[in-house]
């Protein structure tokens, strides 16, 4: 069993990828209104919303526990769309020395977007299991996020209307 790992999805959404990625690397604290379930707050501990270096807070629920998270936003692309989160306090570290995120969102030929994560982590211990149900909870996340962009962009094109 090796300690290092390195895990990565898929999943295609209908929300254009720069307001998918506008949210999580400038908007982060919106996205507990957007995933009211799993997502209860995201708090911004030092720096700027919207610049590598600041440092949040993530409360949230993943196999149903409340947990915590804070992350320092190592890196925000916005010609790829992506944004790099290293979690630096919180629950992941009592099982993973290192964990990294990256959500990168990339336009689809004839609209909406495909969603990438990838998560790198070092375990602790060989016995850690593999982070699949953090996996899974982004793209769980992803699609509350997606669902009210939706929602969201429909209600501003009728109110045009």
């Amino acid at each position: 069993m090796t300690v290092h790992g390195k895990m990565e999805i898929d999943l295609e959404i209908r929300a254009p990828a720069d307001m998918f990625h506008d949210v999580f690397s400038c908007r982060p604290h919106h996205i507990s209104n957007m995933s009211t379930d799993k997502i209860h707050g995201v708090d911004l501990h030092d720096g700027d919303w919207g610049k590598a270096g600041s440092v949040v807070s993530w409360s949230y629920t993943h196999d149903g526990e409340t947990k915590v998270a804070k992350e320092v936003i190592e890196a925000i692309d916005d010609e790829k769309n992506s944004t790099t989160f290293r979690v630096i306090e919180g629950d992941l570290m009592k099982l993973y020395k290192n964990f990294v995120l990256v959500v990168q969102a990339t336009p689809k030929e004839g609209g909406g977007s495909v969603v990438h994560w990838t998560l790198e982590y070092e375990k602790l211990r060989e016995e850690v299991t593999e982070p699949f149900s953090m996996l899974q909870f982004c793209v769980h996340v992803s699609k509350d996020m997606d669902l009210h962009l939706m929602e969201q962009a429909q209600a501003q094109a009728q109110a045009q209307a």
